[in-house]
C-alpha cells in the first residue's frame, strides 16, 4: 500500500481546559484545534486502554492531524478503575460532550457539529453515549448552567473498538489474556453487566434511541478482539437503520495507529476519517 499524504491545512493549537464535575473536582480536557476561523466541525476523543490505562493524551497524534484538518479534538480526562468503575466514565464522557457543546463558540465549533471518536474501550463507551444520550445514568452529572444541553452526537467514528465486551471477556477468558481478564474484571461487576452496557446487545435488544452516522476502522490482525465483532457490529448497525461504513485494513494489529503512526494504513485511516467528519458535515441533524 502506498502512503498517503495528508497534507496539514491548518498550524494546531493545543490547549488544557478543565469541566466542572458536581462533586467540586474537575475533569482535565486536552484540546486540540485548528489555528483558523470557524465554526469547525468537533469532537470528543474517548481514548483506550482496556478500561484501565492511559490518559487523555493517548490519542494525540491522532488528534493534532485531524484538528490540522480543521476539526477540533477535545480529549476528557474521565475516571478509570479501580476506583470508578461501569458507568462512572460513561458519565464523565457523555458530560465532556455536553462541555463541548456548550463552550462551541470559544473553541470556533458550533453544537450542531459535534460529534465522537472512540479507540478500543474507548470505542465501546463512545458507542454507549451515542446510542443512548438520554439514558439517565449516563447523563447523570450537571453541567452548570447548561442543563438544556443534551447529548446527543453529530457523528461517530470507532477504531478498533470493543462492541461487544463479553463476547471480548469471554475469548480472552478462554484463551487465558491475564491482563485483558483483569481489565474486564477491574470496570465491571459481572457478565450481567457487560451484556447490559454491551453496544452490540443493544442493537439486537433496540435498547437505542440514537444511530448517528458511524465510520469503524478495524484491522483484520487484531488479537485483542473477536475476528467478526467490527463486522458484527456494523450489520447490527445497518439492520437497525443507521448508517455505516466500515474499513478494514490486511494484517494490522489493534490500536495500528498508536503503535504504527507512520505506517500506510495509518495515514490512510486518518485521512479516512478526516474525510468522513467533514462530509457528515454536509448531512442532516443526528
Amino acid at each position: 500500500m502506498d502512503k498517503v499524504l495528508l497534507t496539514p491545512r491548518y498550524d494546531v493549537v493545543v490547549e488544557e481546559h478543565e469541566c466542572p464535575r458536581p462533586d467540586g473536582a474537575a475533569m482535565a480536557l486536552r484540546v486540540a484545534r485548528p489555528a483558523g476561523k470557524g465554526p469547525f466541525p468537533s469532537a470528543i476523543d474517548i481514548h483506550g486502554g482496556g478500561w484501565v490505562l492511559h490518559d487523555r493524551h493517548w490519542n494525540a497524534k491522532i488528534d493534532d492531524t485531524l484538528a490540522a484538518q480543521g476539526i477540533v479534538m477535545v480529549a476528557p480526562e474521565f475516571r478509570k478503575p479501580p476506583e470508578y468503575k461501569y458507568p462512572v466514565s460513561i458519565a464523565d464522557n457523555h458530560l465532556a460532550i455536553r462541555w463541548l457543546k456548550a463552550n462551541a463558540a470559544s473553541l470556533d465549533t458550533r453544537p450542531d457539529l459535534v460529534g465522537g471518536l472512540g479507540t478500543s474501550s474507548g470505542g465501546h463507551q463512545l458507542m454507549l453515549c451515542a446510542l443512548r444520550p438520554s439514558d439517565a445514568r449516563y447523563g447523570a452529572l450537571a453541567l452548570p448552567g447548561a442543563e438544556k444541553i443534551d447529548g446527543r452526537l453529530r457523528f461517530a467514528v470507532a477504531c478498533w473498538s470493543v462492541f461487544d465486551p463479553l463476547a471480548r471477556y469471554r475469548m480472552v477468558r478462554e484463551r487465558q489474556v491475564k491482563h485483558l481478564i483483569e481489565a474486564h474484571a477491574a470496570y465491571w461487576k459481572d457478565e450481567a453487566e457487560m451484556a447490559e452496557g454491551n453496544p452490540q446487545l443493544i442493537l439486537e435488544r433496540r435498547e437505542f434511541s440514537d444511530l448517528p452516522s458511524l465510520l469503524v476502522i478495524q484491522g483484520t490482525h487484531d488479537d485483542n478482539l473477536t475476528d467478526d465483532m467490527a463486522d458484527r457490529f456494523s450489520a447490527a448497525y445497518r439492520n437497525a437503520g443507521g448508517t455505516v461504513t466500515l474499513y478494514k485494513f490486511e494484517g494490522m494489529q489493534h490500536a495500528f495507529i498508536n503503535r504504527e503512526p507512520d505506517a500506510a494504513a495509518s495515514l490512510e485511516s486518518l485521512a479516512l476519517i478526516a474525510n468522513f467528519i467533514t462530509r457528515a458535515m454536509s448531512a442532516g441533524q443526528p
